[in-house]
């Protein structure tokens, strides 16, 4: 089952929301579509739903032209923010729900419920009504109640922004084993970096309405093709080409950086030397995990990542090196 969008524009007045947004994805695909708020993401993802229409493009689902297909005959699930459940109902009407609307024998509802309350862990809830679950409860639920129809395709808009960290982490684990058990071609929207590059097999970064880069996870983070791409994926060191002629000969084995194009450096690929001396500690952030450090270096700055607690203090002088090797050439646009 692959769905392909062919150059998807959607106008709002004179604002353009989507600009020949074209790409495919197939099941069992993970995909994610990245970027900053009023990139077009959700507007994207309304427009694959049925529930708005591009004003001009194309949208396909096996080779059937779905452009102009309802919503409610597409076929797909969708999971909300908001989870949308019937407050009247238990657990288990409110995931077979959907089961019943289509004229499903109760006996096939009632073995497709129990399918999926063992399979979110809530079978000890089935009898439950929403107000008595946590926040991530009620997300399993909706999750569950979008996938009971068997979805021809899975739409996940931010799904998760609700819940606290601890949740949405335990939860992101989740939604990544119910997918893959299912094997259901799924698209999510989101603008969390770490959730897309947890649960993505590959990424579509959006900026102002188009498509900024398409890859798997470690494409967009280890070969960025431009500076938004390498700014908005992660945290980057990005040296403008000034800066760069004037630190290649100490820093990059004296590398001659392509016409217009900026340095991204990534923070974990910077090596400090604290038995040589050039560069100047300004400051030190403890991550738990990890400690950031903002570092002084021939008249600029670098963000520098050591695993741990480090045992440096602002005020230290030491040395840092940068392997050619670790340095990505991007477009400065």
């Amino acid at each position: 089952m692959q769905l392909e969008l062919q150059n998807i524009t959607k106008m709002f007045g004179n604002v353009v929301a989507l600009d020949g947004v074209s790409f495919t994805a197939a099941a069992p695909e993970f995909v994610c579509l990245l970027g900053p708020s009023g990139c077009g993401k959700t507007t994207l993802l309304r427009l694959i739903a049925g529930l708005s229409q591009p004003d001009s493009g194309r949208l396909l689902l096996g080779g059937e032209d779905l452009t102009r297909i309802p919503a409610r005959n597409r076929g797909f699930g969708i999971v909300f923010q908001a989870y949308s459940l019937f407050p009247n109902m238990t657990v288990a009407a409110n995931i077979g729900y959907g089961l019943k609307i289509r004229g499903a024998a109760p006996a096939n509802i009632k073995k497709r419920v129990g399918e999926l309350l063992d399979l979110i862990r809530l079978s000890h809830l089935a009898d439950r009504y929403p107000y008595q679950l946590s926040g991530g409860q009620q997300q399993r639920v909706a999750l569950a109640r979008a996938v009971a129809v068997d979805p021809k395709l899975l739409l996940l808009d931010e799904p998760l922004s609700a819940l606290d960290a601890k949740v949405r982490t335990e939860l992101r684990g989740e939604i990544r084993e119910l997918q893959k058990r299912l094997g259901i071609l799924t698209i999510m929207v989101t603008h969390d970096q770490e959730e897309a590059l947890m649960l993505a097999d590959r990424i579509v970064c959006m900026q102002h309405g188009r498509i900024a880069q398409v890859g798997t996870p470690d494409e967009l983070y280890t070969r960025p093709q431009n500076r938004f791409v390498a700014d908005f994926m992660g945290v980057s060191n990005l040296l403008d080409q000034a800066l760069v002629r004037e630190w290649a000969a100490h820093l990059l084995g004296g590398v001659t950086p392509p016409d217009d194009h900026v340095a991204c450096i990534r923070p974990e690929d910077i090596v400090i030397r604290p038995d040589l001396r050039g560069a100047r500690v300004r400051e030190v952030q403890f991550l738990g995990n990890l400690s950031r450090l903002q570092i002084e270096w021939g008249g600029g700055m670098l963000v520098v990542q050591e695993t741990g607690r480090t045992t440096l203090t602002p005020g230290a002088e030491v040395g840092i090196h940068i392997s050619a090797e670790n340095c990505t050439w991007v477009s400065p646009q």
